[in-house]
């Protein structure tokens, strides 16, 4: 097996079809710096905390498009 097919295999544990940007980034940083095994686990796990705080700011987008805010005008009784 090819290094690159290695790295692909060990990257993607969860056999997701797509790559992400991230995944991208990562892969061409590793291939430019030939990075030893080590650097290669911190690769991974600042991957995974990169994707967190992606999902961190989509969640309080939908929270704070979800609040409806304060009424922006004053009710009338009508008799």
């Amino acid at each position: 097996m090819s290094e690159q097919q290695t790295s692909s295999s060990t990257s993607n544990p969860q056999g997701a079809s797509g790559r992400c940007v991230c995944d991208e980034v990562f892969h061409t940083f590793e291939r430019i710096f030939e990075v030893p095994p080590s650097v290669r686990q911190h690769l991974s796990n600042s991957r995974i905390e990169f994707l967190k705080a992606i999902r961190a700011a989509i969640d309080d987008r939908i929270e704070h498009l979800s609040n409806p805010g304060p009424q922006s005008g004053s009710r009338i009784p009508v008799e």
